[in-house]
């Protein structure tokens, strides 16, 4: 179970490597996965590495044993095989107690570390991430703010067969987006995961978060990046979702604290105002009429025998 769920995180690090962006940085550092900017992806790198020296040690002394055996025992050097020898209950009981004692020596790391990795408690900022062919929506559930993230279009307009477009002149070519996940640094944000169509995979290989997004379920994720991190991080789609997989790139913009209250406030404020119905025009009221002219009264019987 341990093996499972830490696998995705492994085999996401490794294809690191197939990153266009990467090129820069090709060579062996790319056979490692990243420490990253969150406290949780460098755990998750020092169990790898915890458990990779265990690994070589336990190669060494197997392999060692091995090839000491072959040579010392060799028919060259005139070794007669014991026919006699079929059973030993010492050698048996310590290959079988040593093992086990390796693996629960590596449990009990690896379990703390993905008792961590699900633990979405106290959480600062909650942030639903939608996948869809071929791109991400994200919610910021408590303050009012939504909007899609696709890939850009310098990248959309390359990517075209027979665009013309050297891809080697279009910067992060394939890892860039229009409208990226912006959070702040040092704050604890939950990732509510989900999909609207197919099988999609949120990843950010800097800060050790890999999650599928599954049709009809919501899954969990977090991470907190380091107050001194602030940057652009960048991520891809790790499930095999569609034809244009390939396409649908992740883009998180971490932010100081204060820039990243500017920022919201004025999403907030802009898709508000999006979203309001339009003003009716004003309606000018048209002039009264004039009221008609009073007759004058008809004279006096008294006025005209007075005349």
């Amino acid at each position: 179970m341990i093996c499972a769920k830490l696998a995705p995180l492994a085999l996401g690090a490794a294809a690191a490597s197939c990153f266009p962006a990467a090129q820069a940085d090709s060579g062996w550092s790319q056979l490692n996965m990243p420490r990253g900017v969150t406290e949780i992806s460098r755990k998750i790198y020092d169990l790898h590495m915890e458990i990779f020296w265990v690994c070589v040690a336990i190669a060494v002394v197997v392999f060692g044993a091995m090839i000491w055996s072959i040579i010392t025992y060799s028919r060259s050097r005139g070794a007669i095989p014991d026919g006699t020898l079929v059973h030993n209950t010492k050698v048996e009981f310590i290959w079988t107690v040593v093992p086990v004692i390796i693996l629960i020596a590596m449990a009990v790391p690896a379990a703390r570390t993905l008792v961590e990795i699900e633990d979405t408690t106290r959480t600062e900022l909650t942030i639903k991430v939608t996948g869809f062919q071929w791109g991400w929506q994200y919610d910021y559930l408590d303050d009012g703010v939504a909007y899609y993230s696709r890939l850009d279009r310098k990248s959309d307009a390359a990517r075209e067969l027979l665009s013309g477009i050297d891809p080697n002149t279009v910067e992060h070519y394939l890892l860039n987006v229009d409208h990226p996940l912006v959070v702040p640094v040092g704050t604890k944000v939950r990732l509510l995961v989900t999909a609207a169509d197919v099988i999609h995979s949120w990843w950010v290989p800097e800060f050790g978060v890999k999650k599928d997004a599954i049709p009809g379920f919501v899954n969990e994720a977090w991470f907190r990046v380091d107050t001194d991190k602030p940057g652009l991080y960048r991520g891809q789609c790790a499930e095999l979702c569609g034809r244009d997989h390939a396409f649908m790139p992740i883009v998180v913009d971490v932010r100081s604290k204060a820039d990243f209250a500017t920022w919201l406030k004025d999403k907030a404020a802009e898709q508000k105002q999006a979203a309001a119905p339009p003003a009716a025009p004003a309606v000018t009221p048209s002039a009264a009429p004039a009221a008609p002219a009073t007759p004058a009264a008809p004279a006096t019987a008294s006025a005209a025998t007075a005349s």
